[in-house]
């Protein structure tokens, strides 16, 4: 029963995450969704500073990156999995994740100011065609490695099945030979990729690009940890996140990719 519990859990968590992927392009393209980086203000929010909006969307961004770097971390995973069992743990990550992604989508406060406005109709489909290929991007990168795993489905069938999980070898797949984190270059494009830049948007974009910056940084740290030698090749031979080629060594192992933690 407990094993059976912890498969529907999983089942729960991942689709509540993909429901939240879904509307997060509606969020930032202010397509079709109610509640849209531009459109929309919280009950109670109306007439409020500009400073308070400013703040309020910072503290929003704040909790959705400190919940997803912290409970990322090797360290916390140990000291977590005394509390939650290990099969669910993932799922559990990706719960979390996405409800604090649903509290930004609810509470977030449009700052509708215009930065720029594309008004070139080809200008405005080349645009349209980023944001498109960046969200692309991202949900292709999760497959390329495992996404099922990624986002906890793997474990808990694995739990069901009374078989030990594991992790998923690791490979250089497609896009991940071309840049080490093409799931993060995928949001950046997807985030600043649009004809109408208003204050709020750019204040999304700029801070959520900061913050994956800087949490690759946290990231790769972990991966050496993890891979050794065989990530520092990997990280000497492919560029982070612009697309420029590097020199190969010349006595080069297999070049190895991140493993998802889903921060990267």
């Amino acid at each position: 029963m407990s094993r059976t519990l912890a498969f529907l859990y999983g089942v729960v968590s991942y689709l509540v995450f993909f429901a939240t992927f879904l509307y997060a392009i509606g969020f930032v393209g202010n397509l079709a969704v109610p509640k849209s980086i531009d459109v929309g203000v919280p009950p109670g929010a109306e007439g409020a500073s500009l400073w308070s909006v400013l703040i309020v969307n910072v503290i929003l961004m704040s909790i959705f990156a400190l919940q997803h770097s912290i409970m990322a971390r090797p360290e916390f995973k140990e000291r977590w999995t005394r509390i939650v069992p290990r099969a669910i743990e993932r799922s559990t990550y990706v719960l979390l994740s996405s409800l604090a992604l649903i509290l930004l989508f609810w509470q977030w406060r449009p700052m509708t100011d215009v930065v720029w406005s594309v008004e070139n109709a080809v200008g405005r489909y080349l645009l349209w065609t980023m944001f498109f290929l960046g969200w692309s991007m991202v949900l292709v990168s999760t497959f390329l490695i495992n996404h099922f795993e990624l986002f906890g489905l793997r474990q808990v069938y694995m739990n069901l099945r009374r078989q030990e999980s594991g992790e998923s070898g690791f490979v250089t797949p497609m896009l991940y030979r071309i840049v080490r984190h093409p799931i993060m270059l995928g949001f950046i494009i997807a985030f600043w990729s649009t004809p109408v830049m208003t204050y709020g948007h750019l204040l999304f974009a700029a801070v959520t690009t900061v913050y994956m910056i800087v949490a690759i940084q946290f990231e790769e740290r972990d991966l050496v940890n993890i891979h050794g030698e065989a990530y520092e090749q990997y990280r000497r031979e492919v560029s982070m996140l612009v697309p420029i080629p590097k020199r190969r060594g010349a006595a080069s192992p297999a070049a190895e990719v991140e493993k998802a933690l889903p921060n990267g």
